[in-house]
């Protein structure tokens, strides 16, 4: 019975690590990469409705998502995740959106403007 209960203390200090380390590890790329300053706050609203809630991103703020870059987005969605007020949204969904969100603008970008 004692084994049972290291055993689930260990693994609780193991996820507890984890979680922890993800966080420091999200929130040091976001330092290094100077990520919240590099896009305004209309396109952060934007981007992050699209992808927490139901909105859509216009043009002008998909081009500065994609300036902010991947890791970046990615960075700032995990930690958004990692906050309490969020631990009712489903991770899964809200990273596939956040990576539809990237992909969409991505491919927004990318194509050629049509001749006016």
């Amino acid at each position: 019975m004692a084994s049972l209960n290291v055993s689930s203390v260990l693994v609780v200090l193991f996820l507890t690590c984890g979680a922890v380390m993800a966080t420091k590890e999200n929130d040091q790329i976001i330092k290094e990469n100077n990520c919240e300053s590099k896009m305004g706050l209309l396109c952060v609203l934007e981007a992050f409705t699209s992808i927490f809630s139901t909105g859509s991103i216009s043009n002008k703020c998909c081009g500065e998502l994609v300036v902010l870059g991947k890791v970046c987005h990615s960075a700032l969605v995990k930690r958004t995740l990692e906050n309490p007020l969020f631990k009712d949204l489903n991770p899964a969904t809200i990273i596939a959106k956040s990576i539809q969100t990237w992909n969409n603008c991505l491919v927004l970008i990318d194509s050629p403007s049509p001749s006016t």
